[in-house]
């Protein structure tokens, strides 16, 4: 009996058991339409950015699939031409393919929907069908659709009924389109977040009224700053029972404004709650700040805020860090060690414009 124990206590010397390693955070990507490469046009770029997050480690995509009212999947409600021109490039659907490649390769595909953002299209689908009045507005005179521009864009005005109604449609359309979608994320679920005095429109107003019982709105009112902020909740909820009823086993996400107290306070946004709720099952933070100081305290405060820090994507602003690698890399390496669920880069882009700032994603 002792030779046997010794000869176990040897082997376990000359023949240690293996150090089990964490896995590495999951990374993901944001993939605008917007920017070179147009990844949705072209079967090679599509080929290419799979070829890339393998080298890379990437195992999700956020893939711009509706922004401005426009569409790059088959919609009767919004401006589909953009699908329309990318299906004829590819001679495919493009997103399906995508899709198909990434599954192939282990890799999940989110759709990523610029919600309340028309950005400048002037000439959008909704604005045609309903005019301005469903464009979030200030108190200031307004004399042309200039007037309403917020941060060189137009918003919608989440306490529109009809604005619900018509983004609820178009998600169910993207829906039905791709069931083999892993999830969506709704960005741009928010109010303005400049001079924050909106939300004066014809309909929200008056449902405010009604709502309240009160007569008149005062700007700094608490009861109308949580009108506003339960506004932007209600509308994401919309949105997510739609796809809930469509996809019930798909992720259904959100981004979040950074930092917290410009997310609650300016663009009435309270996406901690929403993890709280179970409305979604992650957040994308968007923790665009250069400065690798600012960034970390950020994240630390985000940690006092939720109770599972698995639920938050850190999502770092590559597209501010073209010519700051080292800042990229100082970032990435905080976020990836904070715990989080994963890191998101914003955007893939970005770092194809500087080879130094893709090498930092190497492992």
């Amino acid at each position: 009996m002792k030779k046997w124990i010794l000869a176990l206590a040897l082997s376990a010397l000359i023949f240690p058991q293996a150090v089990k390693c964490e896995e590495p955070l999951s990374r993901g990507l944001f993939i605008t339409v917007i920017e070179e490469p147009l990844v949705l046009s072209s079967r090679e770029e599509i080929n290419k950015l799979i070829d890339f997050s393998g080298k890379t480690g990437v195992s999700m995509l956020f893939v711009q699939v509706y922004r401005e009212n426009q569409s790059w999947f088959p919609s009767e409600i919004a401006d589909s031409t953009p699908y329309q021109a990318c299906r004829e490039s590819v001679s495919e659907d493009p997103l399906a393919l995508l899709i198909k490649l990434a599954h192939a390769n282990g890799i999940q595909v989110h759709a990523w929907f610029n919600t309340l953002s028309l950005g400048i299209n002037k000439d959008s689908v909704f604005l045609k069908k309903y005019g301005t009045g469903i464009l979030t507005r200030n108190l200031k005179e307004k004399n042309n659709i200039e007037d309403y521009k917020v941060d060189s864009q137009y918003f919608l005005e989440p306490g529109d009924l009809r604005v619900r109604e018509e983004l609820r449609g178009i998600v169910g359309e993207l829906l039905r389109a791709y069931p083999e979608l892993d999830g969506i994320q709704f960005d741009y679920i928010r109010y303005p977040d400049r001079n924050p005095a909106y939300g004066y429109t014809e309909m929200n107003t008056r449902r405010f009224k009604q709502a309240s019982g009160l007569k008149t709105i005062e700007e700094g009112s608490r009861i109308w700053k949580d009108w506003k902020r339960a506004q932007v909740t209600e509308a994401l909820e919309c949105l997510v029972k739609e796809a809930r009823s469509l996809r019930p086993d798909m992720q259904v996400s959100a981004t979040g404004c950074m930092p917290y107290t410009r997310a609650y306070h300016e663009a009435f946004q309270d996406w901690p709650s929403w993890l709280e709720s179970k409305l979604v099952d992650f957040v994308t933070i968007m923790d665009y700040s250069p400065d690798p100081a600012e960034f970390n305290n950020w994240v630390g405060d985000i940690k006092g805020r939720v109770k599972d820090f698995k639920k938050i994507n850190i999502a770092i602003g590559a597209y501010k860090l073209v010519n700051s690698p080292a800042i990229f890399k100082q970032e990435l390496s905080f976020g990836e060690s904070s715990g989080a669920g994963a890191c998101i880069i914003s955007y893939y882009s970005s770092l194809l414009k500087n080879t130094e700032l893709a090498g930092r994603l190497l492992r």
